[in-house]
């Protein structure tokens, strides 16, 4: 039995067109990612990445690390005046008092010093001059000459870990680093951990392990006049210069509160909005289209535009940033809030209308129901992530733990404390991630 001329011609079109789409297919497998490939190549020379590379300072980033995780104590000699100091991070809250400095210190003289540093390095300050030691390279010599620096190396060259010039010199060694200028001689000593962290220099209780200060905290012998040992060291502790734990949980309270009041007053406007612009709710093709295209524009915004329309406005503080989230949020509340509200279930509300239950009531014991589940989870969802907003809002309208981090990172010296404040608000944003899983199983699920 042989197939009619049609059969064969109908084989021969399958299967001609399924090679051809075969053939396409294969193309389109391979064009895609050349395709990709290309794109990407264009972006690395269009970001100008190779010099992007050049330009990178890996000295600086491998200095800022290392500052995340350790402080610097500041060994300081006054070029003008003479006299030496010593400072935690160069600050005076960190200056230690008269007679007191680091161990790692030994005076010579009234104007010299010796300063023990890392990677078997040492430094000395005599007067205007300072020495710099190396084990694998010997002795490098700055000098203060009138308004000149001279400087002067083993073999007469100046190594790449030396910036020197007639004005400054800058050494950075495996140990520790040094400076010199017309103002001063600095040797930089690095040390692991966060210095007066708990107590500053000028506390009782600087310099305590914790079994001397569990000690101290039950014995009667006070330490601090007119208070009790535990007092006396909550009091150090909360009210600590360096580290303003004080300043930084209010800031952290701020932080949230922004989070808190934007987040809930943006449910709050955009709930009877939405019943507004809900197609089963409203009939009238206008007002919806009005109040669509307001929760269109408010979302449209992005939420740090309105952070500085309204810092110009209104003045910086917390509840300007609360208002910037609140009016973005609102747009994206309401655009959920009516998608749920046109996806009820019409069963459940003539259920609830033939008990002769009036308009308001409908929506009360009908329609909100079926929709908390969803509007729960929204929001806090966005209160959950309103808290990462409320860090870069903060910084722009002077308030909360954002302010502290962008005044920390400005000075470009404590990044120890930006260290600290990032570990704050990860902490924080966890807090909320667990809170806000919480509430939903006690509130949507029940358990």
């Amino acid at each position: 039995m042989t197939a009619t001329p049609d059969v064969a011609s109908a084989a021969v079109d399958l299967r001609s067109g399924a090679a051809d789409l075969i053939a396409r297919k294969r193309m389109i497998a391979f064009a895609a990612p050349l395709l990709v490939l290309v794109y990407f190549g264009y972006l690395f020379f269009a970001f100008d990445i190779p010099g992007l590379v050049d330009r990178a300072r890996m000295d600086n980033a491998a200095i800022l690390v290392a500052d995340s995780y350790s402080y610097k104590t500041h060994v300081t000699h006054d070029n003008r005046n003479g006299g030496l100091s010593y400072a935690v991070e160069g600050e005076n809250k960190g200056t230690y008092p008269e007679g007191m400095y680091p161990d790692f210190v030994t005076p010579q003289g009234d104007d010299g010093v010796e300063v023990r540093l890392g990677a078997g390095e040492m430094a000395e300050i005599d007067g205007s001059t300072l020495r710099y030691l190396r084990p694998d390279y010997g002795w490098v010599t700055v000098t203060l000459e009138g308004r000149d620096i001279r400087l002067e190396t083993p073999d007469g060259e100046v190594p790449d870990w030396i910036s020197a010039s007639s004005s400054r010199v800058s050494i950075t060694g495996a140990g520790g680093r040094a400076a010199v200028t017309r103002a001063r001689s600095e040797v930089f000593r690095y040390s692991f951990g966060w210095e007066l962290f708990w107590f500053t220099l000028d506390s009782p209780f600087y310099g305590k392990t914790p079994g001397e200060l569990a000690a101290l905290a039950l014995s009667g012998d006070r330490v601090v006049d007119g208070m009790s040992n535990l007092s006396a060291i909550v009091h150090d502790v909360w009210n600590n210069r360096m580290w303003r734990h004080k300043d930084v949980l209010w800031a952290l309270f701020e932080t949230l509160l922004m989070a808190f009041l934007g987040t809930m007053g943006a449910a709050i406007v955009a709930l009877p909005l939405a019943f507004a612009a809900a197609r089963n709710f409203n009939r009238l093709k206008s007002i919806r289209f009005a109040v669509r295209r307001v929760f269109d524009f408010v979302r449209g915004v992005d939420g740090l535009i309105w952070t500085i329309i309204l810092s110009r406005a209104f003045g910086p503080g917390p509840m300007t940033g609360a208002l910037a989230i609140l009016i973005t949020d609102t747009g994206s509340f309401g655009k959920m809030f009516s998608e749920a509200l046109e996806n009820v279930d019409d069963k459940q509300i003539d259920g609830v209308a033939s008990t002769g239950a009036k308009p308001l009531q409908r929506y009360r014991f009908g329609v909100i129901p079926q929709v908390t589940p969803v509007l729960l989870s929204q929001v806090l969802y966005y209160f959950e992530s309103n808290t990462r907003s409320a860090t870069v809002i903060g910084a722009i309208t002077g308030g909360g733990i954002g302010l502290l981090l962008t005044q920390a990172m400005i000075t470009q010296k404590d990044w120890e404390e930006v260290s600290y404040y990032i570990i704050l608000v990860v902490l924080m944003v966890i807090s909320m991630d667990y809170l806000s899983g919480w509430l939903r199983r006690k509130l949507i699920k029940g358990e």
